[in-house]
């Protein structure tokens, strides 16, 4: 042993990366030096604009207890008047929650390969760019795709969910 052997995945980064590799998709999960909890952390380590993250938010929907997940660009916030609308009232989703629906921590939320499916929604501000970057289960995991890839990864639909952006 020299040390320099690879460190194997953490478990939720493998079920990412599993999933995405079922579906076809080019881009495997890669592991960051540092944390990516934040989209301006994720950004900067990766040398990309903000709103190039797309940020995987969970919250909880009152009627049913379901998992409502909210991708959307990291340089904005989700309006969940909007959100409501789409998908019925929701509400806050604690980190207890969002571990048994998800299977990952706040921080490392993948936009694929939940504990349990999610109700989802993708925000259209995403589609601003090429390329996109996501949380791939682990708070220092993450991993490449285009707008469009969202929505063939996720089935769900493109929406208008955040926050008007300050003039």
């Amino acid at each position: 042993m020299c040390g320099s052997e690879p460190k194997p995945l953490p478990e939720g980064v493998q079920r990412v990366a599993a999933a995405l590799q079922s579906m076809g998709h080019p881009h495997a999960p890669v592991m960051l030096d540092g944390a990516a909890r934040t989209a301006q952390q994720a950004a900067h380590a990766l040398g990309i604009a903000v709103g190039q993250i797309a940020k995987s938010i969970i919250f909880r929907r009152k009627a049913d207890g379901a998992a409502v997940l909210v991708v959307t660009s990291g340089d904005r916030r989700v309006d969940e008047k909007k959100v409501d609308a789409l998908v019925g009232e929701t509400g806050r989703a604690d980190a207890d929650f969002v571990k048994a629906k998800t299977g990952f921590t706040i921080g490392g939320v993948a936009p694929v390969a939940h504990a349990e499916p999610p109700v989802a929604l993708i925000d259209r501000e995403l589609f601003r760019f090429e390329e996109i970057w996501a949380a791939a289960g682990h708070p220092h995991g993450v991993f490449r795709l285009r707008p469009q890839d969202l929505e063939t990864l996720t089935g769900a639909p493109v929406a208008d969910v955040v926050q008007e952006p300050a003039p």
